[in-house]
């Protein structure tokens, strides 16, 4: 649509988590805001009747590869890729090649995908340089280009001096520190749940401890500076435990867990198909089980993907040489609804509007990422998911539109579909298509469809020389160190 036509969305059931809504309404949409919420309607209307309009999906946990990975996705991929699962918001890892750690690389990310137009990208930025876990990363110079968040992904901060630091130095802001939870001392070489399963397959395994005891050192951490923590891809029940017991002490934490983790268990590692290797490794059912409890009862707030393409010529190896990760962006939805929604045996463990939150309203919150997650009301960026909560589709890789297919629901059928996305009053899925993002309007009133992926190349960005925190930066550090001891002693 272009910035003055007026659209509604009629006789659709809205779900609202920020407002409570969820009734049959229509949704007038005028230019790239929310006109009304209600019985109005105004100017085209798209008939939306058995359908679900939300705020659009917003997901914490993505690698879009860009740059330096361009051979499994690229922004422009990877964002088409959110559009077609609903998703209005993303937020890239740092571990990319150059790393994002450094203002540099964010701000490359962000022109990437504004070019692409499909998504907004929310860049997660570097805790230390190159990830090595040594010196920090220029944390001040990417929180004032919009970073809210930092994070090793992929590597632990082994060092608890470091992660204290990067604690202290983010509280200045109020940012978000986001470890990956294992202990590397105690992963090494691990590639499945470690357990009686790996050992009769012969595989080295990563015990539930390695997460749990990086969680409790990250907790601690946070709960004495009043730091914010966020703890990604929880996998185990006790992590679980830990992350409930420390909300309940006030501490500043988040938590998201992932469509694997709370749908799939350590039992298809036999095969040795590699599809399913990724980390933290598919559990068992019991851990399976209080994923699910702690998506229920809020302790763990958010759904994310933490989709992780990999080019066929990588991922289609034996399992201890293939890298881990799956993606995940076109099926999340649908894969929340069938495990947690609509699951064929059992009770279900979410209601509608309970995933909705954690898919959008919730993620959105705990990332202070403004315009998403609702509320849907008048003057507010019209972003939003439109699905239909009954239609059955069989995952076929190949039909993806990220650049990479490992993905671990090959072949299964999944209940519910997104119809439409709109980002800013502007259609990115259509009629279940991409729009052509570089021409969303071609003069008659509708989207204009097409799958091309058009990939804006803005030259190389090189790594800076290694820099870390200025004396300034080093000094701001010191100081907020020295406020939360005080603070401690006073409590």
């Amino acid at each position: 649509m272009s910035a003055t036509t007026t659209l509604t969305l009629t006789g659709a059931r809205v779900i609202d988590p920020a407002s409570g809504r969820d009734e049959i309404a229509n949704v007038v949409i005028e230019g790239e805001r929310i006109a009304s919420v209600g019985d109005d309607s105004a100017g085209l209307r798209l008939d939306c009747d058995g359908l679900v309009v939300t705020p659009g999906l917003v997901d914490l946990h993505v690698h879009l590869r860009e740059p330096g990975g361009e051979d499994a996705e690229t922004v422009a991929s990877g964002t088409a890729s959110a559009a077609l699962g609903g998703f209005t918001a993303v937020c890239p890892m740092a571990n990319t090649q150059p790393v994002a750690d450094h203002a540099g690389v964010i701000e490359q990310v962000k022109q990437l995908a504004t070019a692409a137009g499909r998504c907004d990208v929310y860049p997660v930025g570097a805790i230390t340089q190159h990830l090595a876990g040594e010196r920090l990363a220029e944390l001040g110079a990417m929180a004032a280009v919009g970073v809210r968040c930092f994070s090793d992904d992929g590597i632990p901060v082994a060092s608890a001096q470091v992660m204290r630091r990067a604690m202290a130095y983010a509280r200045t802001w109020d940012a978000i520190i986001c470890n990956h939870a294992e202990d590397p001392a105690l992963v090494s070489g691990g590639t499945a749940n470690e357990g009686e399963l790996a050992a009769r397959l012969g595989l080295p395994g990563r015990p539930h401890e390695a997460e749990e005891v990086m969680i409790a050192r990250d907790l601690l951490l946070a709960e004495g500076l009043g730091a914010r923590l966020h703890i990604p891809h929880v996998s185990t029940a006790r992590a679980v435990e830990l992350i409930r017991e420390a909300k309940q002490r006030g501490v500043r934490v988040t938590a998201e867990a992932t469509p694997h983790h709370f749908s799939l268990t350590e039992e298809l590692a036999e095969d040795f198909d590699a599809v399913y290797r990724v980390n933290p490794p598919l559990r068992t059912r019991a851990d399976v089980e209080a994923i699910r409890a702690g998506l229920a009862d809020g302790t763990i707030d958010a759904i994310a993907t933490d989709h992780a393409p990999h080019a066929p010529e990588h991922k289609e190896q034996e399992w201890g040489h293939a890298p881990p990760g799956m993606v995940g962006l076109e099926t999340a939805l649908a894969v929340t609804l069938t495990e947690l929604v609509h699951p064929e045996h059992g009770e279900p463990t979410l209601t509608l509007p309970q995933a909705v939150r954690a898919l959008s309203t919730a993620p959105a919150r705990s990332r202070d990422i403004p315009g998403h997650g609702g509320p849907l009301e008048p003057g507010a960026p019209a972003n939003l998911a439109v699905f239909d909560p009954e239609a059955r589709w069989t995952v076929q890789p190949e039909d993806l539109v990220s650049r990479s297919h490992n993905t671990p629901f090959a072949h299964r059928t999944l209940r519910g579909r997104i119809v439409h996305t709109v980002l800013r009053g502007r259609f990115t899925v259509h009629d279940g298509a991409l729009t052509d993002a570089a021409d969303p309007d071609d003069g008659d009133g509708e989207p204009a469809v097409s799958g091309q992926l058009n990939h804006t190349h803005l030259g190389p960005v090189t790594d800076p020389p290694p820099a870390g925190p200025t004396p300034v930066e080093e000094s701001m550090v010191a100081g907020a160190e020295a406020s939360a001891a005080q603070e401690g002693s006073s409590a």
